[in-house]
């Protein structure tokens, strides 16, 4: 899974970046101000935590989202092809919102959070728009060539998308089945891209303004839209806790009233959003935390792991976390029969642990 940050500029994108990735950017000065810089977060997951301590492992793999840092967003980037490329290479966006005050940084205008994320919506859109127009003229000429229903098919839809975003209105905001999806995946349209708004706020009374800062920008209705979401942290903390210790890191954020740091609560947001759950596999070699799609049946999740587990898939003995720990083994979940055996169409709930028994 990989997302592209997105956002004007000085809004702490980069910030958000590192507080991600960890990653050190102080080399970045002198590169190239529109290339992407890459990073890996690992999927923080205290469920897998407490599993490893069960079974002690040799190692302890978490799952991983890959992040994009992308130079600050505008019509005249989006035109330059190695920029879009960047953006129609991810799997979902998150665009960094300026809320914070600070003299010392420039903004375009008053901080307004709504005007920031219309202004970014629309630059999407209208990308969108010129691509949709070509096609659809090419499509014109095909049609008088030679008719096929795969071409119809295609023209209606694109037809129908393009009133879509002449209302001003993102592709992620459209009606589409399945394959009406298949069918436009190629575009790799940047509107369609499901989305996360990401407050970036102040330190000042950092808590009270981390759960009320959506409502408080007027952002409550906005965030709702389908595939959309919205949470809010605060950049130049998180970035900081990034290079501390877990127990200084927890030590902080007690001192800042919160519980959880952004990066746990920005991840689950954006495994949300994108319909992603986690699933485990444990042992004494090994105990890994896996991602596949909500509504994935067992065999799918087999195939996750090794293509030859869903290839010679017999069975797959299932249980979820907690009633494991609750065990403290494998051999007491069986005997009270809270470990089951379970077929190729079982779906995976988030949470479950799974062992895949195969005739390879």
């Amino acid at each position: 899974m990989k997302t592209g940050i997105i956002g004007l500029p000085q809004v702490g994108k980069t910030s958000l970046f590192v507080m991600l990735t960890g990653q050190d950017v102080s080399q970045r000065a002198h590169g190239n101000p529109r290339e992407a810089h890459l990073g890996v977060a690992k999927v923080p997951d205290d469920r897998l935590d407490r599993l490893a301590a069960l079974y002690n492992p040799r190692k302890l793999i978490h799952a991983s989202v890959e992040y994009a840092d992308v130079a600050a967003l505008s019509q005249e980037a989006l035109k330059e092809t190695a920029f879009a490329a960047n953006l129609r290479n991810v799997d979902a966006l998150a665009h960094v919102v300026r809320v914070f005050d600070d003299p010392s940084i420039p903004h375009v205008g008053p901080i307004d959070p709504l005007r920031d994320i219309k202004n970014i919506d629309f630059d999407l859109i209208v990308t969108d728009l010129g691509q949709v127009e070509k096609r659809l003229e090419r499509l014109e000429k095909d049609l008088k060539k030679m008719r096929s229903p795969e071409l119809e098919k295609e023209d209606g839809l694109l037809k129908r998308a393009k009133a879509h975003l002449e209302t001003e209105r993102p592709l992620r905001e459209m009606e589409m089945t399945p394959e009406d999806k298949k069918r436009v995946r190629g575009f790799m349209f940047l509107s369609e891209k499901p989305i996360l708004y990401v407050l970036n706020i102040g330190e000042s009374t950092l808590a009270a303004d981390l759960e009320s800062a959506i409502e408080k920008h007027g952002l409550k209705e906005v965030a709702s839209r389908p595939n959309t979401g919205a949470l809010a942290v605060c950049a130049k903390v998180e970035a900081e806790l990034a290079e501390m210790s877990p127990e200084d890191a927890a030590e902080f954020l007690a001192s800042y009233g919160l519980e959880e740091s952004g990066l746990v609560r920005l991840v689950r947001k954006t495994y949300e959003l994108l319909g992603l759950i986690s699933f485990f596999t444990v042992g004494e070699d090994e105990c890994r935390a896996w991602t596949v799609e909500r509504g994935a049946k067992a065999v799918e999740a087999a195939g996750v792991i090794h293509t030859d587990l869903a290839k010679h898939f017999i069975r797959a003995e299932t249980i979820h976390w907690d009633q494991l720990l609750e065990a403290g083994s494998e051999a007491n979940a069986r005997a009270h029969g809270t470990l089951r055996l379970e077929g190729k169409d079982y779906v995976v709930k988030d949470g479950d642990v799974l062992h895949i028994r195969h005739s390879g």
